[in-house]
């Protein structure tokens, strides 16, 4: 009898111990989620040719401080930003859509507090000023009916100096490349997808201006890619399937 009382005691501290070490696990993921990188994946072409559908990316928490949007489900436990640093023209951020303040969205900063901004044939201008552009090769995309197409590529240079890819589907004549100027509020920032022709951005005014506070993170690296339309958990594909030369490449 006291063998068997001893095995369940040595059982039931085995589960606690087990329980235990799961617990822990499951605080230090969201340790690491709040306060340092977050995974994410991309689901549609708003940043085609710099990521692509089928991406998976972290991105750095701490980059631009922690607001409730860096905790999961954006608890209203304060407002506005802790150890804030302000996002720079150029870099790729998510942030939760203002509207609900919970879909999350991921596009280019290209507009600070203060700017106003404006399309003009095609021709992105920051404070009345036109942005260059240098026509480069044309990119290789898929159309709405999946038919692989060229489409007009140029190399974009913002004012401070990052220069980035950007695609032109319908050319000059697209439903964004013709706008009104948009004057950025204090505390705002103005986000717009590198697929000028098929992004859903700031332009639009279901998304409008971002508050700083629902930055969640800069986008910092790819560490998964997989073709549009594959499986990531279809591991034996992966060999024809993942895209390889986008594993670990910095996001710029």
């Amino acid at each position: 009898m006291a063998k068997e009382q001893g095995k369940a005691v040595k059982e039931e501290g085995g589960i606690l111990e087990t329980i235990k070490v799961v617990v822990q696990a499951l605080l230090i993921a969201l340790v690491i989620r709040t306060l340092l990188f977050q995974p994410f994946n991309i689901p549609s072409g708003s940043l085609i040719p710099t990521l692509l559908i089928g991406d998976y990316l972290f991105v750095s928490k701490y980059t631009y401080g922690y607001s409730k949007h860096s905790i999961p489900f954006s608890p209203p436990l304060f407002n506005g930003r802790v150890w804030a640093a302000p996002p720079k023209r150029g870099d790729i951020a998510v942030f939760k859509l203002p509207s609900d303040g919970s879909t999350d969205y991921i596009k280019r900063v290209i507009g600070l507090p203060g700017d106003r901004i404006q399309m003009i044939d095609g021709i992105l201008h920051i404070n009345n000023q036109p942005v260059k552009r240098e026509r480069i090769a044309d990119y290789v995309t898929t159309d709405n009916w999946g038919r692989n197409v060229p489409v007009i590529q140029y190399r974009e240079t913002l004012p401070e100096g990052v220069s980035h890819m950007i695609i032109e589907r319908e050319g000059d004549t697209g439903s964004f490349d013709n706008t009104k100027v948009f004057l950025v509020p204090e505390g705002h920032y103005f986000m717009m997808g590198d697929n000028r022709d098929n992004s859903l951005d700031s332009r639009d005014v279901s998304v409008g201006y971002v508050p700083f506070e629902n930055f969640v993170g800069r986008a910092e690296i790819i560490f998964f890619s997989i073709e549009d339309g594959a499986s990531a958990w279809r591991i034996w594909e992966w060999p024809w399937t993942v895209r390889w030369n986008r594993l670990f490449s910095t996001i710029k």
